[in-house]
């Protein structure tokens, strides 16, 4: 087994220098590790620690530390970084009060000096990226009242940005409080002596005729030099400008030593970027631990791109972004060979003179680049991108102010292929088919749950009245129905706020400033595995246990990283509507039962098995598109026993209920049919099995087809496969729904060990970046680049990620287990499955009808129940307070994010109650929209808390009182519901009754209620509950029943000979002449 020593100069394990900046805000260190201290043990790692290696000995493969260690090793790796230039030839350099900003170490030197001047001016040398930083962060510090920087050319970032963007930074910086000095250079530093004989900084002297500037502190961020020294003194190669001199493999000149990082130099070249250090240690890894099977990886000329928000003010620069000032580095091959093709054809035509040549060349750098310059001075944003001169390729840019194309452009400067846009299109955009719904007409109806129109969606935004697409939700309801209509109406309302100037944002919901794949990140790098982590480490406020929209999102991502049991005490109360208890549920609060049949391959013994569970619970039956039996009509109650038969006889969960793989669809394929030319079943089954439970951002499903007839309709599915002689063709971003999708072509003729493998990446891929929500088909649209673009991650790991996103698979496939079997022998979470806390009594909420033979729930009523329930307070005749169930219940609540919630039985009445932080909330457990009976399944829901302003000396007057006050959100059509008055904060229309509750010493939780006839007389379950009759369902087919003269499944008839003459009712008519064609050839219909 390998042992692998990780040993450090500095008295930290591995931290995040690029994140130095946050540590004035938390000053904890732990926040800026790599990975926690708990990961190296987990991983069998030793470092060493505050330990400085003095030497080291080649010819005996030792290392010798300075506390006189000798450590042996069989591969040494270098990653000795760089150290931060302090100019020696400048008088006074060594004073108290001058400092870099390199380590924590700097840092909290910095700090404890900043308190001792708090109220005098600071300095930073250089403006460059770390100057910049180094200039937020002595800001952030707040001890000084004044923030100098002082740079020595004429703008800031010189490296990254010309004069013009550099000046524009100059200014916004400036804006915020940082003057910035521009072609100064410091002469001397000015000193002052203590009584302790120490020299400290009392100022700076400029080159430029003695000015000076009075500081205190002067923080020096010139640039760094390698960390080359231990190399230099081995004997290693090193360059001349510094750094370890590596090949392309990263070895060094010295045998099984290798250099990564800013020590490291590359074909003359050190990079002081991270992008650079963190794809050499990929490419290093990789060649270490799985050259053996792969090909070696080798390190390309790296990615300089940045993208960076600097004291405020997004700055971004990409590819070759001064092609234009020093001539391209490199331009795409198509036209390079044009080049030479023309610069030939002018040789042969004519012999030009030396010094007319050399006049060429000079003029050849303006003829190569063109470039594309946006500027807008009133929202301060500056683009210029370079492209060659016929504008088909773009080399590189930069952007001030709005650098929101960074990640869609960086991919066109790498692919170096043709761009099908004009250039201008890339700053100013192009208006699409679909953008916003501009073709669609003012009335077009875009919810037809609802009936609300485009106007209605557009109106919302132009009036202010709506600020977010929830907010529009609750004015129209748009989208609280089926919700299908809910990305055009995203769409619609972002561009109208658009076309107002407003800032769009793609944010979770307003506990987070973040997308879906952003916080996925986070949770990923950070390793975070509850909400309340997620929430301190990038929610808007720490406190909040979030609501409907984020909890939901956070339970997928935990998911797809860690596949815990959604049912765990820490993920419960996060879970979706049909997470909650892994079954979808009905319209009248019943469930449905869908076992796994892989591939639709389905052996009899579990065919009678589903017969016999379901005639035994009268369930409903009904085969699913998806190739698989759906049982319906399981009472919450008789879950477990349902689920503990099923697996009894070897059949386990479809997660039917889960944003996962759903299906694998195959048709029979070689295994019986004879036009099959693969086996589609075999695959389909093994696809299946690997793929299934493993939670994505919206549900997968899959299809297999044995030859190009297709049967499994596989190009309509997240990822579909069809059989070829040579393989499979790969298929992928399609999807039926409301938003049909033709999947596209991502690999033609994979032989089937290579199948899996690109699935693998695929999938992770969607994974990892889609957003909340998001099926295949849209996120494959929204991708930057589209089907290109992720050929070239998935299939020539363009990002050099496919080995991560293998891996990653791999251990949620290895995390594999059957949620229903790990539930039904769990008697902590089979507890949970009761329609009431306190009796094992039940009560049925919706009517039953007969339907060709099977029982199904009664249509839902027209109309919402619109009664003043919430008013219900001031009307009950007498209230008294009742005990209705063991505080027990409710052990541990408050440190699950949705509290416990409990259905209580009271004579015919269902009330909902909850402990959430401490507190209980008690309300009716009907829901007026449907009249359904599920409140207490609901999701908690709560408010950011605002930051107060001096305006409101700390204090904001909330619709129902606090901030804090959390809400309910049915679980049916997410009406929300506030748990203190009872109002519908998304529909002004309907309201629910509250009640006061309490805990108190004798250990029963107590509810202030009515006499129980009065109870029932207004929410009793025999008033609400849903009867036959009540409404005629939209979709009745009774005229039609009678125009056709339905009567139902028709039989064969005893007697019946089919091949008898039938008498015919009408006789056959001839076309019209002139509807025939000529000749006798076929009707021109």
């Amino acid at each position: 087994m390998a042992n692998e020593i990780i040993i450090g100069e500095e008295a930290h394990l591995a931290y995040n220098r690029v994140g130095l900046t946050s540590f004035f805000s938390h000053r904890r260190v732990e926040e800026l590790y790599l990975e926690p201290q708990q990961w190296y043990g987990e991983n069998n790692l030793t470092y060493h620690i505050s330990t400085l290696i003095t030497s080291l000995n080649p010819s005996s493969k030792t290392i010798t530390c300075s506390n006189g260690v000798v450590i042996p090793y069989d591969i040494l790796v270098l990653a000795t970084g760089s150290e931060a230039i302090v100019p020696a030839d400048t008088p006074g350099h060594d004073a108290d009060g001058v400092f870099v900003y390199r380590t924590i170490a700097d840092l909290q030197r910095l700090i404890a000096f900043g308190e001792s001047r708090r109220g005098t001016t600071g300095a930073v040398v250089g403006g460059g990226l770390l100057g910049l930083e180094a200039a937020a962060a002595m800001s952030d510090l707040q001890c000084f009242d004044k923030i100098k920087l002082i740079e020595r050319n004429g703008w800031v970032l010189s490296r990254q940005l010309d004069s013009e963007a550099g000046g524009l930074v100059v200014r916004k910086v400036g804006e915020l409080g940082i003057d910035v000095l521009l072609n100064k250079r410091v002469k001397r530093i000015k000193t002052t002596t203590t009584t302790a004989k120490n020299d400290v900084v009392a100022g700076v002297v400029f080159e430029d005729g003695e000015e000076e500037m009075d500081c205190s502190t002067i923080c020096f961020a010139i640039g760094v030099r390698p960390r080359d020294e231990l190399a230099r003194k081995a004997g290693m190669e090193c360059a001349t400008g510094g750094g370890i001199l590596v090949k392309d493999d990263l070895s060094t000149s010295i045998p099984d030593i290798y250099a990564i990082g800013e020590c490291a130099s590359w074909e003359n070249q050190t990079f002081g970027l991270i992008a650079p250090g963190v794809e050499m240690a990929d490419v290093l890894a990789f060649n270490l631990t799985q050259a053996k099977m792969h090909s070696p990886r080798r390190f390309r000329r790296p990615d300089l791109s940045t993208k960076l928000k600097l004291l405020g003010v997004d700055v971004a620069s990409f590819g070759d972004f001064f092609a234009d000032r020093d001539g391209p580095s490199s331009l795409p091959a198509k036209v390079r060979m044009k080049r030479r093709k023309e610069k030939k054809e002018e040789e042969d035509e004519e012999e030009e003179e030396e010094e007319e040549e050399e006049e060429e060349e000079e003029k050849e750098v303006e003829v190569q680049v063109q470039a594309l310059v946006y500027k807008d001075p009133f929202a301060q944003v500056y683009k210029k991108y370079l492209f060659t001169t016929d504008g088909k390729y773009l080399l590189g840019g930069m952007m001030i102010g709005d650098t929101s194309d960074y990640i869609k452009l960086v991919p066109m400067v790498k692919a170096q292929k043709e761009l099908d846009v004009p250039p201008s299109q890339l700053i100013l955009g192009a208006k699409k088919d679909d953008d916003g719904g501009d073709d669609l007409d003012d009335d077009t109806q875009i919810c037809s749950c609802h009936n609300v129109t485009k106007r209605e969606v557009v109106e919302t935004a132009k009036s202010g009245t709506c600020k977010s697409v929830g907010e529009v939700k609750a004015c129209t309801k748009a989208g609280t129905g089926c919700g299908g209509c809910m990305p055009l109406v995203t769409s619609i309302f972002n561009k109208a706020m658009a076309d107002m100037g407003a800032e769009v944002k793609n944010n979770v919901c307003p506990h987070f400033s973040y997308s879906r794949a952003d916080l996925y990140n986070i949770v990923m790098v950070k390793r975070l595995r509850t909400l309340a982590e997620v929430m301190r480490e990038a929610g808007n406020d720490v406190e909040s246990d979030g609501c409907e929209a984020c909890k939901p999102a956070v339970a997928s991502i935990l998911a797809s990283l860690y596949n815990k049991h959604v049912m765990s005490k820490p993920l419960h109360g996060l879970q979706e509507t049909n997470d909650r208890y892994m079954g979808n549920i009905q319209r009248n609060g019943t469930y449905s039962v869908v076992p796994r049949v892989s591939a639709g391959e389905i052996l009899p013994e579990h065919l009678v098995l589903i017969g016999g569970i379901a005639k035994k619970y009268n369930l409903y039956t009904k085969i699913t598109g998806g190739q698989r039996i759906d049982m319906f009509g399981a009472r919450k109650q008789d879950l477990p026993d349902i689920w503990r038969m099923l697996v009894e006889g070897g059949m386990e969960s479809g997660h039917a209920y889960a944003k996962s793989l759903r299906t694998v669809k195959s048709c029979v394929g070689s295994t019986w049919c004879r036009y099959g030319v693969g086996d589609s079943v075999g695959m389909a089954v093994r696809i299946e099995e690997r793929y299934k439970s493993i939670r994505s951002p919206h549900k997968i499903k899959g299809g297999v087809s044995g030859c190009v007839r297709e049967c499994a309709e596989a190009q309509n599915k997240d990822f579909g496969l069809i059989a070829t002689e040579k393989g499979f063709n790969i298929f992928v971003g399609g999807n039926g729904g409301a938003s049909p999708k033709h999947s596209e072509l991502l690999a033609k003729d994979v032989p089937p060990s290579e199948v899996i493998p690109i699935l693998d990446r695929y999938l992770m891929f969607y994974i990892r970046t889609a957003d909340k929500l998001q099926r295949t088909a849209r996120w494959l649209e929204a991708l930057p680049g589209g089907l290109r673009y992720l050929r070239e991650v998935i299939l020539e790991d363009k990002l050099g990620i496919c080995a991560s996103l293998e891996s990653q698979m791999q251990e949620l496939v290895d995390s594999f287990f059957d949620e229903w079997a790990e539930a039904v022998k769990n008697p902590i979470i089979a507890s949970k499955f009761q329609q009431f806390a306190n009796t094992t009594e039940s009560l049925e909420t919706v009517e039953l009808e007969q339907d060709r033979g099977q029982s199904r729930p009664v249509f839902w009523p027209a109309d919402s129940a619109t009664d003043d329930f919430k008013r219900l307070k001031d009307r009950w005749s007498s209230t008294a307070w009742q005990p209705v169930i063991e505080a027990s219940y409710f052990a541990g609540a408050d440190d699950t994010p949705n509290g416990i919630s409990a259905n209580i039985k009271r004579g015919d009445t269902q009330l909902a109650l909850w402990r959430v932080r401490g507190k209980y909330y008690a309300t009716q457990q009907m829901c007026p929209h449907k009249r359904t009976f599920a409140l207490s399944e609901g999701l908690i829901g709560q408010d950011v808390v605002p930051v107060p302003s001096p305006s409101t000396n700390g204090h904001k007057e909330e619709p129902c009182g606090s901030a804090k006050t959390p809400w309910i959100s049915c679980p049916y059509h997410k009406r929300n519901f506030d748990l203190s008055s009872g109002s519908c904060t998304n529909d002004g229309t309907l309201s629910i009754a509250t009640f006061d509750a309490e805990e108190r010493s004798d250990g029963l939780v107590y509810l202030k209620l009515p006499p129980v006839a009065e109870l029932d007389t207004e929410l009793g379950t025999s008033r609400w509950k849903v009867k036959k009759g009540e409404s005629v369902p939209r979709d009745s087919f009774d005229h039609m029943d009678k125009k056709i003269g339905f009567k139902g499944r028709r039989a064969k008839k005893v007697g019946v000979r089919p091949m008898a003459d039938l008498p015919m009712r009408q006789a056959v008519r001839v076309l019209p002449q002139e509807m025939v064609g000529a000749c006798g050839a076929a009707p021109e219909w």
